[in-house]
């Protein structure tokens, strides 16, 4: 019988039915490091999580039990040979424990007790960074404000009162390990007490609670290179989450959101633009001023331009991200059509159009032929 308060395995891992076993697998990585119980020492609905996670990810990344899964959910015939957890593995089936699953996808973080008991590095981080058109195209210094965990500046890290230190744990005699024994088959499981650190504090530290770690706001300043584009990311080395137990902090990764400009676009370092005529100045030409993002240039537009084509200002573009040079302004023209005219602009127009001998308009003359070939 099914356990009412399971919840499905594709949910547990936020993923689709369809999800590849890549999929699954980064899913497992991404979640299970948020909630590592090192991450969060002392926190029983973490820890319940992540076995949840652990369980989830035993099941739909062996293709076996995935299609036993899909099939029959938590009413596996099979469950029975394996008690607990009907699909293997975990609290009392077959397979590979938790301890195995962490080897295997976070090189040991609570896996042997040596390497649970040592260095462990600290987690990265992410932030989101707003930035002008202006300020991306031609690069700049910006500071933020971040919230990161480090360790107690107090008891730096330990968790113990100043003038005390943390003990040996009682529980694994500071191997950081305890071993565990179900009928025919005995594993090593991370010791519970002292999470795998081998000591544990009895006269704790109250500036953190005994958790040697503290949630803090720090401000950084980052140097935006010229160039820059939408959702491309900084990477600011050790900025991240402290270490635990001497291990290195994480990085801080700032990942630019660039606002839309009033006039501009860009395609990497080629920089749009949208740019209005007359009729006349299409007609008979003229000299313009092209805006730049930094001031106009002055450009020949040549008689009889259509509307919709392309002109480029060489090197008045975006600069190449970590290069010495600048990409091109490329303007589209729009001719626009006059509107609310006099009555002697439009007789003037009118004089035009009966004076035209269709020469003048070649796209029009084209167009015309192709209908008389139709029906010739």
């Amino acid at each position: 019988m099914a356990d009412a308060k399971k919840r499905d395995y594709y949910e547990v891992l936020g993923v689709d039915k369809n999800a590849t076993a890549d999929q699954i697998k980064h899913a497992f990585r991404t979640k299970a490091k948020e909630c590592h119980p090192d991450q969060h020492p002392g926190d029983k609905e973490a820890e319940a999580r992540f076995k949840e996670l652990n369980e989830a990810n035993e099941v739909l990344s062996d293709p076996d039990k995935r299609a036993r899964y899909d099939q029959f959910g938590f009413d596996d015939p099979m469950q029975g040979m394996g008690g607990g957890n009907p699909f293997g593995g975990g609290a009392g089936g077959f397979g590979f424990g938790m301890d195995d699953i962490l080897n295997s996808f976070f090189g040991g973080m609570g896996g042997s007790a040596r390497r649970s008991a040592g260095p462990a590095a600290g987690s990265d981080l992410q932030y989101d960074l707003k930035l002008t058109f202006e300020e991306a195209a031609d690069g700049c210094k910006k500071s933020f404000d971040f919230y990161r965990t480090e360790n107690c500046d107090v008891c730096h890290g330990s968790g113990a009162k100043p003038g005390t230190s943390p003990v040996t744990c009682p529980t694994c005699g500071g191997s950081g390990q305890i071993r565990q024994s179900g009928g025919w088959m005995s594993v090593m499981r991370t010791c519970p007490t002292c999470r795998g650190a081998g000591k544990t504090v009895t006269d704790k530290c109250t500036s953190c609670g005994g958790s040697g770690r503290k949630r803090v706001r720090r401000t950084a300043t980052v140097n935006v290179p010229a160039g820059i584009d939408n959702g491309q990311t900084i990477v600011m080395g050790g900025q991240g989450e402290h270490g635990m137990r001497g291990g290195p902090a994480g990085d801080l990764y700032v990942t630019v959101g660039v606002k839309p400009h009033r006039l501009f676009r860009r395609d990497g370092s080629t920089l749009l633009l949208d740019f209005p005529i007359s009729f006349t100045q299409a007609a008979l030409g003229a000299e313009v001023d092209i805006p730049t993002l930094h001031g106009s240039v002055k450009y020949k537009i040549p008689e009889g331009t259509q509307t919709d084509t392309e002109f480029r200002v060489r090197g008045q573009g975006i600069p190449v991200l970590q290069g010495k040079t600048n990409g091109d302004l490329v303007f589209r023209v729009r001719v626009e059509t006059p509107r609310r005219l006099t009555d002697r602009q439009k007789d003037l127009l009118r004089q035009l159009e009966s004076s035209s001998t269709g020469k003048e308009y070649e796209g029009k003359k084209s167009f015309m032929d192709k209908i008389k070939s139709v029906f010739d």
